[in-house]
């Protein structure tokens, strides 16, 4: 399958860099529970799933800017757990104040990116710190895809004191110098924005910066769900793997419903296939599969996609593992 397939094929599912956490299903206790605000997707946004390109971690292209390192923990209103399994997208401008993919910048890429998160409800990208523009203090865009029927859109911004030190620090990377504005003097955060308030700190061992960011959304990862879920569900239900995360081999249940096609295919976090295999017709019941031990050696985390095709079409399912 090429990889924009896969791609589109997500849906309201994702992936994740960040290995699973143990005690994952406690409640985590730094959450709110109290549902993110919402918040206008504009003036700059892009249907990510519309270009192969934007699924990946380091969204910075040839962006110039002190590195950021930005985590998003996702948790859902329902339970207060975190959400696995879900597609976060993410957009900001450059350092000048500029989008990608209008006026100018038409055709072009820069800033912009989706990941799945993990067991955790976790993603995280490699970026710059934003610049500024007119009227708005440095903020980030991002958009929950829990579902192919709902999905949340807001945007975060950091401490303004930790913004300004990492410009000034920097300065030969933002000509434009440190934001004029405080989050109480722009109109999207002039409500409030308690929880849309990220933290921001240097990591000096590793040269970058480093952002911390949760969200509360509706759900609870299978709350919700539309009309693909629900198609998919009566041919197959994909099982987590076990052990997860695993370092040899590591081993899948899939359940179908009816006879299906079967062909499992594994990406990296950056959309370069890297197993894939057609286990041609398979009967109804329980099946499993082991493919650790072909994934290349080393941490990392990996999304695999089972398409089963019956004769009332093709189902896809995803899940997201890791390699220690």
């Amino acid at each position: 399958m090429k990889r924009g397939h896969f791609l589109k094929s997500l849906g309201g599912l994702s992936l994740v860099p960040f290995l699973p956490k143990l005690n994952a299903q406690a409640p985590p206790t730094s959450s709110n529970c109290v549902l993110v605000p919402s918040e206008t997707a504009g003036p700059f946004p892009l249907d990510l799933t519309a270009n192969e390109y934007f699924f990946r971690q380091d969204i910075r292209e040839d962006r110039e800017g002190v590195r950021l390192r930005q985590r998003v923990r996702i948790i859902g209103a329902s339970n207060c757990l975190p959400m696995a399994g879900v597609r976060v997208n993410v957009w900001h401008c450059d350092r000048d104040g500029n989008y990608s993919g209008y006026n100018t910048e038409v055709g072009l890429t820069y800033c912009r990116g989706y990941q799945m998160t993990d067991e955790n409800g976790e993603c995280e990208f490699i970026t710059i710190v934003p610049g500024w523009y007119p009227g708005r203090v440095t903020h980030m865009h991002f958009q929950v895809h829990v579902s192919t029927q709902y999905s949340a859109v807001s945007q975060w911004t950091w401490p303004h004191d930790a913004v300004v030190e990492a410009v000034q620090t920097h300065a030969e990377l933002y000509p434009e110098g440190p934001d004029p504005l405080t989050p109480e003097q722009d109109g999207a955060f002039n409500d409030g924005y308690d929880l849309q308030l990220a933290s921001l700190e240097w990591d000096a061992a590793n040269g970058e910066y480093v952002s911390e960011y949760e969200a509360t959304v509706e759900g609870q990862g299978t709350v919700g769900v539309g009309y693909e879920e629900r198609r998919t569900a009566e041919v197959m239900a994909l099982g987590a793997n076990y052990p997860n995360p695993f370092t040899a081999s590591t081993t899948m249940p899939l359940e179908l419903m009816q006879p299906a096609a079967v062909q499992v295919t594994v990406f990296d976090l950056n959309g370069k296939r890297v197993w894939e295999r057609d286990f041609g017709q398979l009967l109804a019941g329980a099946h499993t599969f082991d493919f650790g031990a072909d994934l290349p050696n080393g941490p990392q985390s990996y999304a695999v996609q089972v398409v089963a095709t019956t004769g009332s079409g093709r189902y896809v399912a995803v899940r997201r593992i890791a390699r220690m």
